[in-house]
């Protein structure tokens, strides 16, 4: 059996008496694709700013293969190998791919980012770089302005990006959202290669998306776990197709992106 990578116990979050995650207790799996799924409003964002530090818990604490990163900073989390992509692309527009990559990479140097520095002591990180593009099919855009890029490579490239920092645990925030059917079967089949000797917690909405690759799923309604397991046990659990679908009838998720 994998061994825990990331675990919080009771994680809570409440805003001015509004209880947005409520007692959470999450398990991931060192090497799993995991899923934090749920209807809009469940409290999955909120869950992944807490796992960021990017919100302090109202109570319960968060461990990182075993050790208590409750108080920790976002910078001091990002160090220690959880790196999260945002919902919404995080790329420079105006950089060519291989440059937003390479300043991803500029974190391996063990030094800050070296904007003042001219751009051949930032060369040796070329090889590197193109290996990262070439992992995410984005090899022969490498001089392209990001820009200019279609969506769902940007989606890519973020990924690429993420990659440069070295995570041992990638939390992803719906990385299909707003793609077309060709976009998300490519950035799924992404995924499913990148996560080779990683692991990664997802936020997502399309759940031919989470039944294709992820190990397990945690379901959120109204801020606390309603279910988890397997894609095939909790499309099955009927609190879980209520919660989607407004209805306790038997069905499954297939069709609900929620």
């Amino acid at each position: 059996m994998s061994d825990v990578i990331l675990e919080t116990r009771e994680l809570t979050k409440e805003f001015k008496g509004f209880t947005a995650v409520n007692q959470v207790n999450l398990q991931v799996q060192r090497g799993h694709i995991h899923a934090l799924i749920g209807p809009n409003g469940a409290g999955k964002t909120t869950c992944f700013n807490l796992l960021t530090k990017f919100l302090a818990p109202s109570a319960g604490r968060i461990l990182f293969n075993g050790k208590d990163i409750s108080a920790l900073k976002p910078a001091q989390i990002a160090r220690m190998g959880i790196i999260r992509s945002f919902q919404i692309s995080a790329v420079f527009p105006h950089l060519t791919v291989l440059e937003n990559v390479r300043i991803g990479l500029q974190c391996t140097l063990g030094t800050s980012f070296h904007f003042w520095r001219s751009e051949r002591t930032l060369t040796q990180l070329n090889d590197r770089a193109m290996q990262l593009l070439g992992e995410v099919d984005l090899a022969g855009f490498a001089d392209t302005v990001t820009a200019d890029l279609p969506y769902g490579r940007k989606r890519a490239l973020e990924i690429a990006t993420t990659l440069a920092m070295e995570p041992e645990l990638m939390l992803l925030d719906e990385p299909t959202q707003g793609m077309g059917h060709e976009d998300v079967h490519r950035v799924t089949a992404l995924i499913k290669k990148v996560s080779t000797g990683r692991t990664i917690l997802m936020v997502e909405h399309n759940m031919n998306v989470v039944a294709d690759i992820c190990d397990r799923i945690s379901v959120l309604q109204r801020g606390a776990v309603l279910a988890e397991g397997s894609y095939a046990d909790v499309s099955r659990n009927p609190q879980v197709v209520e919660a989607y679908m407004g209805s306790s009838t038997d069905g499954n998720l297939a069709g609900a992106h929620g």
